[in-house]
This record gives structure tokens, sequence and C-alpha cells, in this order.
């Protein structure tokens, strides 16, 4: 790629903004990815604060437990960007809310735990915003094979990243299958905002 390739991706993503609903595990770590990649500003929703018992996967450290997840999170990715503009709501996503927090995203990331909380959060945000891209995940528990999680288009403006099938119940979240799971719904962010719809 030549460098005037890499400026005007570079220029295009500057000027996106992402939403992302669940600062756990998936959202943490997409957040970085994110930033890391150029994307110009993020929205940043979950109502709950750091624990420790979060450290083993999520991107915070021991100094922010206690902290809200949105300010910690805030903190750790401005270290990275300086520049990056965030914006903040320490609020659990509602039906009520998603489009006032997120109407003016250009694309969305799913990351909560709960699979009943799960699939609430992406029936809300399809009805609500339809034609805004919205990157969910799916059984990213366990220690299986990294060939098993994929990205797949579900639909003309939803993506799911994960292997599909691997329950949370009964199956440990590892750092490492987690991360990877972030990477495939931070890469599928990437490519849609720049036109590349296709896992």
């Amino acid at each position: 790629m030549s460098p005037s390739e890499e400026e005007a991706i570079l220029g295009r993503l500057a000027r996106t903004r992402v939403g992302i609903i669940g600062l756990g595990g998936l959202g943490s770590n997409v957040a970085w990815m994110l930033v890391r990649a150029g994307v110009g500003a993020l929205v940043l929703a979950d109502p709950d604060a750091v624990e420790a018992g979060n450290l083993d996967r999520q991107f915070y450290f021991l100094d922010q437990v206690g902290l809200a997840k949105t300010d910690a999170l805030a903190a750790n990715l401005l270290r990275i960007r300086p520049d990056v503009r965030l914006e903040l709501h320490r609020v659990r996503v509602t039906g009520e809310n998603v489009a006032a927090i997120f109407g003016g995203c250009n694309a969305i990331v799913e990351a909560v735990d709960a699979a009943e909380t799960k699939a609430a959060v992406i029936a809300t945000c399809c009805d609500a915003l339809p034609d805004t891209p919205l990157v969910a995940a799916s059984g990213i528990a366990g220690t299986g094979p990294a060939d098993r999680v994929v990205t797949q288009r579900l639909g003309e403006a939803v993506w799911l990243c994960g292997d599909a099938e691997t329950p949370a119940d009964g199956h440990a979240l590892v750092a490492p299958r987690v991360a990877l799971v972030a990477a495939h719904q931070a890469l599928a962010v990437v490519r849609v905002l720049l036109g590349e719809p296709e896992p």
C-alpha cells in the first residue's frame, strides 16, 4: 500500500463515529483496536464499574477497580490517542435510549454478556436504527480452536462474530479467545466503514 492510500484510509476512518454497547471483555478490547486503527470518535455505553475479576480479559488495570467502566476506558484510550473524541454514557442501553445515544454513529458494536440481553440489544438496534451497521458477537467462551471463530454477514446491516455455538454457561471466558472475537468485531467494523461489507 502506498503512503497516499494509507493516508486516504486513515482520513476516512478519522471521520467516523462508532458506538459500543457494553465495555467488558469484548467492548473494551474492540475500543482500543478501533482507536489504534484511526476511528475518530467512539460512543461508549455501560452502566457498570470495573471489578477485580474483570482484569483477566478486559482492558482495565488494578488501580481502576471501582471506577465506572466508561471513565476508566476513556482514560486508557486517551493514553493511546489523545485526539480521539469520546462520548460516555454510564447507562444500560434500552429501546427508549438507543436512538438518542447512537443515532449519529456510522456503526454499532454489540458487546454485552448475557444471551437474553444480547438478543434484546440486537433487536432494539435493528428496530430503532435499521440502517446503521451492527456488529454483534456470539460464541466467545471456551478454549476452542481459533479457526472456529468466524465473521458472518446475517443481513443487510448485521454481522456476527464468534463460533455462534459455544455457550458461556459451563465454559470459561479466557483472554485469548475473547480478544480474538473482539478483533473480528473490530476488523468487521473497519471493513464496513471502508465500504467493504463482506466478511
